[in-house]
């Protein structure tokens, strides 16, 4: 595997994705050192490459990329994932608000906590936050797979559309347009693969605890 190493410490943040883009397609994997959370980086990458930032990044990580597979060691600041069209980004600390926001396809995973409106207006693909998560998680969702494993605060689901949210832990309340319906043996199934691939580790008890937040039209087949 061809890598190559860039040192983002005296860099700005434009620099930072410019030299990733010019060296994406040709080598296999690109690491960043001392990101130093420095924001949008990556922005708009559409190589099929491997990008390592080693420590944290700052608002916007990897918005609108469309390919790569993007690590994060550390932390990542706001709506990390933004507009993702195709690809991934994992990151090993927490994040911000908006984590997921706008999604197309992918996956977005956060190992640890986020803030709120986690998976906002996402379209398709799948957000997993393996800690917590904020206030009006799901918001506007219109598609895609949103999984919490831990608990997710009030207004969950709020106007939600389409789309499903998993909650492996406690819901305070749900948002407007937000029911409970019943996890099937089909969920499960699809939920083990998914974080089994992503390395988290979970109990039988712990799949069937799993509640499904869909819009109440979904959950019934009429509006209420």
């Amino acid at each position: 595997m061809k890598e190559y190493i860039i040192d983002a410490k005296d860099m700005s943040e434009k620099m930072i994705t410019r030299s990733i883009k010019e060296h994406a397609d040709e080598y296999d994997k690109i690491i960043i050192t001392n990101p130093h959370s420095k924001h949008n980086i990556a922005a708009g990458l559409t190589s099929d490459v491997e990008l390592e930032i080693q420590g944290s990044a700052g608002y916007f990580v990897a918005t609108m990329i469309n390919g790569p597979k993007v690590h994060i060691t550390h932390n990542a600041g706001w709506f990390a994932g933004d507009n993702m069209t195709e690809g991934e980004l994992i990151v090993d600390g927490g994040s911000g608000d908006g984590a997921g926001q706008g999604i197309y396809d992918g996956v977005v995973v956060i190992r640890k906590d986020t803030g709120s409106r986690t998976g906002e207006i996402m379209k398709g693909g799948t957000v997993i936050i393996g800690g917590n998560s904020g206030f009006m998680t799901g918001l506007l969702m219109m598609g895609g797979r949103l999984i919490v494993l831990g608990d997710v605060s009030d207004d969950a689901g709020e106007s939600i559309m389409r789309g499903t949210i998993y909650v492996g832990g406690e819901i305070k309340s749900l948002g407007k347009d937000a029911v409970i319906s019943p996890t099937t043996d089909e969920d499960i199934a699809q939920l083990k693969e998914v974080l089994e691939k992503y390395d988290f580790k979970l109990t039988d008890k712990q799949y069937k605890n799993f509640k499904k937040i869909t819009n109440k039209k979904d959950a019934t087949g009429v509006d209420q």
